[in-house]
């Protein structure tokens, strides 16, 4: 069963940056512009982790993490927040909402892939057979 990611970030290049990233995993991968559309993408199938931007338009990462820790289905659901150095105001708060782990743009590779194997159970496609 692949494992479920939510990536919610309004810049296209994160979120196709997320989808290149976990291409060689066993995961199926769904997208939202916002926190608001988001909650919508929750209620069709909750996901095994979400990526999360602090700074969205309509509904903010913040709120919606909010949103999350308050409701019992969903207080389980790991997070890992998508931060730029400008919202180093907001990282306190953030952690004290309980996060997997808070990733600061620009995001390598390797971190995105490690952060991920760390909150759930991603596993590698398998290589296909040789005749």
């Amino acid at each position: 069963m692949p494992t479920k990611i939510l990536a919610v970030d309004d810049a296209k290049a994160m979120r196709q940056f997320i989808q290149r990233v976990l291409a060689g995993y066993v995961c199926d991968i769904t997208e939202s512009t916002n926190g608001y559309n988001a909650l919508f993408a929750m209620e069709r199938s909750l996901p095994d982790l979400l990526l999360l931007d602090v700074n969205m338009p309509i509904m903010d990462g913040i709120e919606l993490l909010e949103m999350l820790k308050s409701k019992p289905n969903l207080i389980a659901i790991p997070v890992i927040m998508l931060a730029s150095p400008a919202d180093h105001a907001v990282l306190p708060k953030i952690r004290a909402l309980g996060v997997s782990s808070i990733l600061m743009k620009p995001i390598s590779a390797e971190t995105l892939l490690a952060a991920v194997q760390s909150a759930t159970t991603l596993k590698p496609l398998k290589p296909a057979k040789s005749a």
